[in-house]
């Protein structure tokens, strides 16, 4: 478990170092003092409960050790979730109140693609930039500029495919 912690914990900070890079580049930059939100659905009941709390836990202590370090570029992190109860009905309905109503500064998925993809429309419609967790696909059918799918284990499937690998090594 310590191992799976340690994961989730490294894989969350090169997330949110590159999204604090975007940030600031875009200028998005408001008063020190204000915090940078980040908002996300999680499955906290459900079938994916164990996973989505596992999730927000990482999320939790994350947020906790970035903020005892100062925050992201001197603004505290504050996340913002919801239980999307394992339920893709409830997915836009969140994400849309996260962006309408919190008014966070960065998206974040839950844990699969069945989950992430009724959330890339109302990304697409607020032209927010939208980290997505291990859903590998759910950018195909959008082809979103600012989607993102953060994934653990290196480059994409496409890259190690052995039928790939013989065709870079025959130049």
């Amino acid at each position: 478990m310590r191992g799976l912690h340690t994961l989730v914990q490294s894989l969350f900070s090169r997330l949110f170092v590159l999204a604090a890079s975007v940030l600031l580049m875009v200028g998005a930059l408001a008063q020190a003092a204000e915090p940078i939100k980040i908002g996300f659905g999680v499955s906290l009941t459900g079938g994916l409960a164990s996973s989505g709390k596992a999730h927000l836990l990482a999320m939790q202590i994350w947020a906790e050790e970035v903020n005892a370090k100062g925050g992201l570029l001197g603004r505290p992190v504050q996340i913002i979730y919801y239980d999307d109860q394992t339920n893709a009905a409830n997915v836009p309905a969140i994400y849309a109140k996260l962006l309408d109503i919190d008014k966070v500064d960065l998206l974040i998925s839950s844990y699969g693609t069945n989950l992430v993809v009724p959330a890339m429309p109302v990304a697409i419609s607020h032209n927010r930039l939208f980290f997505g967790l291990f859903a590998l696909a759910a950018n195909d059918k959008f082809h979103y500029p600012k989607y993102f799918s953060m994934r653990p284990f290196g480059r994409s499937s496409a890259t190690r495919s052995p039928r790939r690998r013989a065709s870079t090594t025959k130049s």
